[in-house]
């Protein structure tokens, strides 16, 4: 079992994203794994929110994120007040753990500062910005890595305490030992880094400009973990980089480290990390072009892990909880392939129920239908009908108003000069045909139903000597402006209905008169 013996307590993992931007796939992937991890082994997912990047952060990204997180079913147990659906941390949780952002506890990472100054363990540092970039350029031209020089690290306590008197700012530095720096990966295993590579890291920044005095990410993540106990840091390798200066920490404090597992990068199709280049990254845009978040979570448990016979793809939520280990992810990059997502997508859209479709894509028709409150239940009827017959020729919900634009705006001039359709049109058999058709039809009184359609199309059969293409082309283009699509038997039912409702769709009768008079 891949929970160890030093973390045998129960489990505690975390999702920690910034409100920077919107949600990225890339971190809804480690926000799953985090919430099947805890589910999995009965322990807590934590949702904290790391806020301190003053410049950035905005509640608006904290909303979204929230609100996509419930969207995707992936609910915490402990997190920011009023977060939580299932009823969020309880009282004693908030008071051994919270609070869960970190503006919230910067007095935390204060006392903690103070306490690793007197132990001699950090120091300040009263270098300047231009006395740092100075160095950089020196390493840079004799082409050499750029560490820190270490020049405040052995001031006396006499020329610290005059640069204090003078105001001079200082940021605070970890002293590194001389030793290296190693953890246990359970995804890559041993990983050792050499002291020299974290290069006394800086803990607080420097009193000056926007973040003065603020705790740096790798510090103040730190201390929240060891003092939420968490059991397990599950996040993406971009942060395998980070891990020694966060081991050096926890080696300062005396804590043990938490198990680490580091997730692969997620890759567009050009090999290259996935970035808007790439399409929709977010998960709010997948959301607003209509994929459902099983869809979306399924695909995501895929990237990087695969089912143990080596051969299953879809996973419901508990499915998923039951199967998923950390044993089985790769640290291979995984690549986001946007057509296994609509396959997944389209599976999750044939089982859905008519009346959970209706109210996901309705929205999507909002300039065509009323609302869907003030809908009577004949046009709620009318409506599945019509996703039944469109969505199995779709992969997310927002094409589906291109997909039936026909029904609702018919341009008989646009479909008959349609290249492929005026070629169609330009036999002699096609005219003959559209006009036979157009004569039943003008002599017919009420609704057309399928069996009208069927004994007109004999008659004109028997009339013309039409058979197959082109008998059906020619009316096919009269009706929807193409020469193909969904069998008739269900369309006319839903172009009459819809006419008949008062939707604004133009029966048959009306979609003949135009396109023959064209």
């Amino acid at each position: 079992m891949i929970v160890s013996a030093m973390n045998a307590r129960k489990v505690r993992v975390r999702f920690a994203p910034s409100p920077t931007g919107l949600l990225h796939v890339g971190n809804a992937r480690t926000a799953l794994c985090n919430w099947l991890f805890a589910r999995r082994y009965g322990g807590s997912f934590i949702l904290r929110i790391e806020d301190t990047d003053l410049e950035r952060s905005e509640m608006r990204f904290e909303d979204q994120l929230i609100e996509d997180l419930h969207w995707l079913g992936l609910e915490w147990d402990e997190g920011p007040a009023g977060t939580c659906r299932s009823g969020g941390a309880s009282d004693a949780a908030i008071v051994e753990f919270g609070p869960y952002r970190q503006s919230e506890r910067l007095s935390i990472y204060a006392g903690h500062t103070g306490r690793l100054l007197a132990e001699g363990k950090a120091y300040r540092c009263f270098c300047t910005a231009g006395e740092l970039e100075a160095e950089r350029t020196r390493a840079l031209a004799q082409h050499r890595p750029h560490v820190y020089s270490g020049r405040c690290r052995h001031l006396g306590a006499a020329e610290i305490d005059r640069n204090l008197a003078e105001g001079k700012h200082f940021a605070v530095r970890l002293r590194i030992g001389d030793h290296p720096l190693r953890f246990h990966d359970l995804v890559r295993g041993v990983v050792e880094f050499p002291p020299e590579a974290v290069s006394d890291p800086i803990l607080v920044r420097s009193a000056t400009g926007v973040s003065a005095g603020l705790p740096v990410y790798n510090y103040s993540v730190v201390i929240d973990d060891a003092l939420m106990q968490i059991t397990h840091v599950i996040r993406g390798d971009d942060h395998v980089s980070n891990t020694p200066r966060q081991v050096a920490i926890y080696e300062a404090f005396g804590w043990p480290l938490p198990d680490f597992a580091h997730l692969s990068t997620v890759l567009g199709a050009d090999r290259e990390r996935l970035s808007k280049r790439h399409g929709a990254t977010s998960v709010s845009a997948f959301r607003e072009m209509g994929y459902l978040p099983e869809a979306l979570v399924n695909y995501l448990a895929l990237l990087g892990w695969g089912a143990e016979d080596g051969k299953t793809e879809t996973f419901t939520l508990d499915e998923l909880i039951r199967a998923f280990s950390l044993e089985r992810v790769t640290p291979s990059p995984a690549v986001f392939d946007f057509n296994k997502l609509s396959w997944l997508n389209r599976h999750y859209l044939r089982l859905s129920a008519p009346q959970r479709l209706a109210e996901l894509a309705w929205g999507y028709f909002a300039d065509r239908l009323p609302s869907f409150g003030s809908a009577n239940e004949a046009v709620h009827s009318w409506f599945e009908r019509l996703l039944a017959l469109f969505v199995p020729a779709i992969d997310h919900l927002d094409q589906l108003p291109a997909k039936t634009a026909f029904l609702f705006g018919f341009d008989a001039d646009a479909a008959g000069a349609a290249d492929e359709n005026s070629a169609l049109l330009s036999v002699d058999s096609a005219r003959t045909v559209l006009a036979e058709f157009a004569d039943r039809v003008r002599a017919h009184a009420g609704p057309v139903r399928p069996d009208d359609f069927r004994r007109w199309m004999n008659e004109v059969k028997a009339a013309t000597g039409a058979k197959g293409a082109e008998l059906f082309h020619p009316v096919r283009i009269a009706l929807t402006g193409a020469h193909s699509g969904p069998e008739f038997d269900k369309l006319l039912p839903l172009i009459e209905d819809g006419a008949t409702l008062g939707l604004g769709i133009p029966g048959v009768g009306e979609r003949v008169e135009r396109f023959v008079g064209v």
